[in-house]
């Protein structure tokens, strides 16, 4: 068995470390891909939810709301009227919804928090590899 060579020439050393720092760069980039990956899968996922969970809804909501509007129509208001308020007030709801679904939607909480953290770590780190 040899012993390891502990004299090397500073281009041996600066070509470690450079060979390093790609292949960190490299590891980042696989983490990028898997984090968004996974964010992808999770659009995915909420989407087919919000969607299977509209077409169950919408039968019922319609039976709701027309016995809402039946129900102010045997209290004494009109036709018209009745019709107006319950729209009035399941379109609200509605916006509201819509809202915090497009909200989860964001860019900020789609953003691959891992990768960045991380990214921020390895600058910090071959800042202190050049001093």
């Amino acid at each position: 068995m040899t012993a390891p060579n502990n004299n090397r020439s500073i281009p041996d050393l600066f070509g470690d470390a450079f060979t390093q720092f790609a292949k960190l760069i490299s590891n980042e980039f696989e983490l990028a891909r898997a984090e968004m990956s996974d964010k992808l899968g999770q659009v995915g996922r909420a989407a087919a939810m919000i969607g299977a969970g509209a077409v169950i809804l919408i039968p019922g909501l319609v039976v709701l709301l027309m016995a809402a509007a039946a129900a102010l129509v045997e209290h004494g208001f009109s036709s018209s009227v009745a019709y107006l308020i319950v729209g009035g007030c399941t379109t609200g709801i509605a916006a509201a919804l819509i809202g915090f679904g497009a909200n989860r939607l964001s860019p900020e909480t789609l953003k691959p928090q891992m990768t960045i953290e991380q990214l921020q770590r390895d600058k910090e780190a071959a800042g202190e590899m050049i001093r």
